[in-house]
């Protein structure tokens, strides 16, 4: 059994399983319902036939249904969700589980704690305790979602002010009745994730994105505008409205990169990578690094120069034979760490996101591997993107398999075993421009927030 801090995934180890939700009734502890939502790739439902609960038991497919509450007039309550996972549709990406009260805080709920069962043998499989619930009515607890053809659980535990009806409302669903008047009720915001040591959010940052977002709209740039509100909205999602870190991007200049670039559509990902760097970076640029056969860094994408700086840079470093990952990375902790050795002891700074983008598999795996390894004690994280033909399913991009093709060393390195923290995510898309705008920033986000959250505890991130 698995238990999990805030932030934190693991793999779920049995093909049907229930989600229990427990607590411990009493005098004046609220009641809770638990909930279920199928969503797709861009973080909404279909339909409202995606939203699982009391007044909807069953889902159409029959994979998820809601297993019912068992209530005591003293101790242990609780309520429970089944989901059969072989049988989820493949156009639904995860399915996030919620808790909802009639109007009161989630905070006063005694002993409230989730459990991961396997349905066969009703063996707990996950717990999740560390939910860190305040005054919020509603909350997501955690998500089931897709992974290298398999399934993962990540423990969520952020929520909203308004209830059952804000929380499905943000996920796409037709609310008849509307909730409670309150402030929160038309938009509502989850808490923040905890900031990173000596990182606190301040009003210095609220108004530099201010002065930021002026300051495009000033220069008539509607499209990076737009790309950077787009940004903070997922950002917001995952309380890193106000977050702070040195952005990267690390491009394959392999041959087989070629008829990307002269599309434009890794200048179109770059842009997009930008837009992310200045909510996070205070100077509103990137940090830009290119590898095929050698690697070379190769100055910074800003505000000013983003519509030229890619094709300047491809016109001093040609196109590469070969692929090697591993000399990127030892060439990025050495610019952000002064050193690309090994390392087995925590060293402390900054957090760095790294967007690594690549159409092929590494010459150099075992270089890789020990670079993977090192930086898990550095306060960097490494968002693997691969390019390449999907598999035959709903969506643009894939968190499964390929069967054994290009990006199964991505998989591996991944979940790869034996780091001192989990700082690599991977997704593969078939095309970089078929995905909308929020379902790549959301991809971006996936295990990002996780990662802060164990690297503020195990003093990585200052």
């Amino acid at each position: 059994m698995t238990v999990l801090p805030k932030g934190a995934n693991a793999a779920v180890a049995a093909p049907s399983v229930q989600a229990v939700l427990g607590w411990t009734a009493g005098a004046g502890a609220p009641d809770v319902d638990v909930s279920a939502l199928l969503l797709t790739a861009d973080g909404k439902v279909r339909s409202d036939g995606d939203f699982v609960f009391y007044n909807a038991p069953r889902h159409a497919s029959g994979a998820v249904s809601h297993a019912g509450k068992q209530p005591a007039a003293a101790g242990p309550v609780t309520d429970a969700v089944a989901v059969d996972l072989p049988a989820i549709e493949p156009a639904i990406d995860r399915i996030a589980l919620a808790a909802s009260t009639d109007g009161e805080p989630i905070g006063r709920v005694p002993g409230l704690h989730l459990r991961i069962l396997d349905q066969a043998t009703g063996a707990e499989l996950i717990r999740f305790d560390d939910m860190r619930a305040d005054t919020e009515t509603a909350f997501v607890l955690g998500e089931f979602y897709r992974r290298g053809g398999a399934w993962k659980f990540r423990a969520v535990g952020q929520g909203w002010d308004s209830g059952l009806a804000g929380l499905a409302t943000d996920f796409g669903i037709s609310v008849d009745e509307p909730a409670a008047p309150q402030a929160s009720a038309a938009l509502p915001t989850p808490p923040a994730l905890p900031a990173p040591a000596g990182a606190p959010v301040s009003l210095t940052k609220a108004e530099k994105l201010v002065r930021l977002e002026k300051t495009l709209a000033d220069r008539g740039d509607q499209h990076l505008l737009d790309l950077t509100k787009r940004a903070a909205m997922s950002l917001s999602k995952r309380g890193l409205g106000e977050h702070t870190a040195r952005v990267a991007i690390c491009l394959d200049i392999s041959g087989s990169m070629g008829g990307l670039y002269r599309a434009g559509k890794i200048q179109a990902l770059a842009e997009r990578v930008l837009a992310l760097g200045m909510r996070f970076d205070d100077d509103s640029s990137i940090d830009c690094f290119l590898f095929g056969a050698n690697s070379h860094t190769a100055g910074a994408m800003t505000l000013d120069n983003y519509r030229t700086h890619l094709s300047e840079v491809l016109r001093r470093h040609a196109l590469e034979g070969g692929t090697y990952y591993g000399k990127a990375l030892t060439r990025i902790r050495e610019h952000y760490f002064g050193s690309a050795g090994p390392r087995s002891g925590p060293h402390s700074g900054p957090p760095v996101y790294v967007m690594f983008i690549t159409d092929g598999a590494t010459f150099d795996k075992d270089v890789t591997r020990a670079q993977i390894q090192s930086s898990s004690y550095e306060p960097m994280f490494i968002q693997f993107m691969g390019i390449g033909e999907a598999p035959a399913r709903g969506g643009g991009f894939l968190r499964r398999s390929r069967g054994g093709g290009e990006f199964t060393f991505l998989e591996e390195l991944d979940d790869m075993p034996g780091r001192f923290l989990d700082n690599t995510d991977f997704f593969a898309v078939a095309d970089p421009l078929e995905m909308s705008d929020d379902a790549l920033f959301d991809l971006l986000m996936t295990e990002y927030p996780g990662w802060l959250t164990q690297a503020g505890a195990r003093g990585i991130t200052s």
